[in-house]
């Protein structure tokens, strides 16, 4: 912008007007020179990057709600008269938290939107959350130096798990008490500790009269306030490491390519916000969800048909679901493995491999480097692999914690579903597992091809013994940039062996770790295509000045033909 159209903000008349009090600010809290400096942080633009945006905006809504569900919400269990204007259950005893549950739906205004726009957004920031984190483990985001962001955004998953479930059991109804006993019930298969556990959360046996109370403090306080700071955390690391980015043409290791965050970025996520608020606004006013009034008043002794939690806590239900009765007395003490090691066992791995994981691949690895580009996961066979395994486990639990509404909706036995679940459990994650780590090296193979041999370009030559062949062209530099920026080169495996003794005889006490390491390492790597060498790429140059000149203009945006011939699009 040329000097005679630009106006520095301080020269124009608003900017004058607030010179003032700015200066008065600046002279006490110094924001001037950090704000000069962030204000200006640059953020690169992709689609997959707004799913951090939307459960951050999530849990803001989440925020908004809470705080006027909380002005008419009783978190009391002590017994009352209904007398509200839901007939069905007129003069029915229950807890002040189902009474006051039934208020806000029924007879404060624009209670029940707020409850169904509540409801929704923890369901939205919980999706958002673990759509990050696949995000950020199928790309690589989680290397050197993200690893401690990495182990905040899985306590940030963990606990808003917790608050979410912590938030469902809240109104007391026969539909999140049934919740609550399960909960119960895993706490009690806790060797040794798990009755003790089960009277200091309960306040004695379940169901006693505080645990609405207390979580109900937990809900609004204490997990809350963890949430916050830990996305305070997170942000801050965001900043002081810079965003990654996808590798692409001025895209480096040591660079941001993207909007400041003032005015641009921050424009566009304020704008987002209001997107994901007006989303769902959206949905709380048409889709209902969690209507408790169709459950009725928990009563300890009754369990709703086709109970299930909420979809983020079926993983749990389902591999409990899944699991053989077995238990075992010792010590004049029942073991309930049957439940332990599915309920708590389960998640138990599951945050365990994610919080260990950017750790144990860095050893296998051996990479030290600091990594800002994105990896695709076809880059890293085995990762993704993995986690498309992992995934297909979740979905088999998943689905395990459904068995009994999909019998029902199917007509299926119930029994026949759970055989084949179970053994689904250990034998669809294998196939996926080979079926993507397939997939990854194809993939690989055909950018191999697309490097070396360019793009197609439908033109079709005959050769005079009547044989034909197809014309290709050489991809520009930025997209053979692009394809190979981020992908690295592959060790020399054959190379690595570990020895018993060294050299002079003397036996080498880390010969088993570095055994075992190096079997990791042909594992992590079997299979993968390395990129083509810069000896590779010259030869392709040589060919294609020898391959003649085109018969029509390619044009900048031509990026080769499709099966059809016809050119893709741009």
């Amino acid at each position: 912008m040329s000097q005679s159209t630009f106006t520095r903000v301080e020269d124009s008349p608003t900017g004058k007007k607030l010179a003032g009090p700015v200066g008065w600010l600046d002279d006490r809290l110094g924001l001037a020179a950090a704000g000069k400096k962030n204000l200006r942080k640059v953020f690169p633009e992709h689609w997959s990057f707004m799913l951090g945006e939307i459960a951050l905006w999530s849990f803001v809504v989440l925020l908004i709600t809470g705080v006027f569900l909380t002005l008419w919400f009783v978190p009391s269990m002590g017994e009352v008269e209904y007398t509200g204007s839901y007939g069905p259950l007129y003069g029915i005893e229950m807890s002040q938290a189902y009474a006051s549950t039934l208020d806000i739906s029924f007879d404060i205004r624009g209670g029940l939107l707020m409850r169904q726009i509540h409801h929704w957004a923890a369901a939205l920031f919980v999706a958002a959350m673990m759509a990050h984190a696949l995000r950020v483990f199928f790309t690589g985001a989680y290397r050197k130096p993200r690893e401690v962001n990495w182990l905040i955004g899985v306590g940030l998953l963990s606990l808003g798990m917790v608050e979410g479930f912590a938030g469902y059991s809240l109104p007391d109804d026969l539909l999140s008490g049934t919740g609550l006993r399960f909960v119960d019930g895993l706490i009690r298969s806790i060797p040794l500790v798990g009755s003790y556990l089960e009277f200091f959360v309960f306040g004695g046996e379940f169901p006693g009269d505080i645990i609405i109370p207390r979580l109900y403090m937990a809900h609004i306080l204490l997990i809350p306030a963890l949430l916050l700071g830990l996305i305070g955390a997170h942000m801050l690391l965001l900043v002081y490491h810079k965003h990654t980015q996808w590798p692409g043409a001025g895209r480096t290791e040591d660079n941001v390519v993207g909007y400041p965050m003032l005015p641009v970025y921050m424009a566009k996520a304020g704008g987002f916000f209001f997107v994901v608020f007006g989303f769902l606004a959206l949905m709380g006013a048409l889709i209902q969800i969690n209507p408790v009034w169709a459950y009725g008043p928990y009563n300890p002794s009754e369990v709703t048909a086709g109970s299930q939690p909420d979809w983020y806590m079926g993983l749990s239900e389902g591999l409990v679901r899944l699991m053989p009765p077995l238990e075992t007395t010792w010590f004049n003490r029942t073991w309930t493995w049957s439940v332990f090691l599915p309920g708590v066992g389960g998640l138990g791995i599951l945050f365990t491999s994610l919080a260990l994981w950017p750790f144990i691949e860095k050893w296998i690895t051996g990479d030290q480097r600091e990594h800002h580009l994105l990896e695709r996961p076809r880059n890293a066979p085995v990762r993704t692999a993995l986690g498309v395994a992992a995934m297909t486990a979740y979905g088999v639990g998943w689905i395990a914690g459904g068995n009994d509404i999909i019998a029902l909706k199917f007509g299926l036995d119930i029994f026949a579903i759970t055989w084949v679940l179970r053994f689904g459990l250990f034998i669809f994650p294998v196939i996926a597992f080979i079926i993507t780590k397939r997939i990854c090296i194809s993939l690989q193979r055909k950018d191999n091809e697309t490097l070396t041999h360019g793009w197609e370009t439908g033109v079709i030559d005959r050769s005079p013994d009547g044989g034909y062949s197809e014309r290709h062209a050489p991809l520009p530099e930025t997209e053979a940039y692009t394809l190979t920026a981020s992908r690295e080169r592959l060790p020399e495996l054959d190379a690595e062996v570990a020895h018993k003794t060294d050299a002079y005889g003397v036996r080498n006490p880390n010969y088993r770790k570095e055994s075992f390491r190096a079997k990791l390492r042909r594992f992590y790597y079997d299979g993968s295509v390395d990129k083509p060498t810069r000896t590779d790429m010259e030869h392709a140059a040589e060919h294609f000045e020898h391959n003649g000149e085109h018969p029509v203009e390619l044009g900048d945006d031509f990026q080769g033909v499709s099966e059809t011939g016809v050119p893709r699009v741009h």
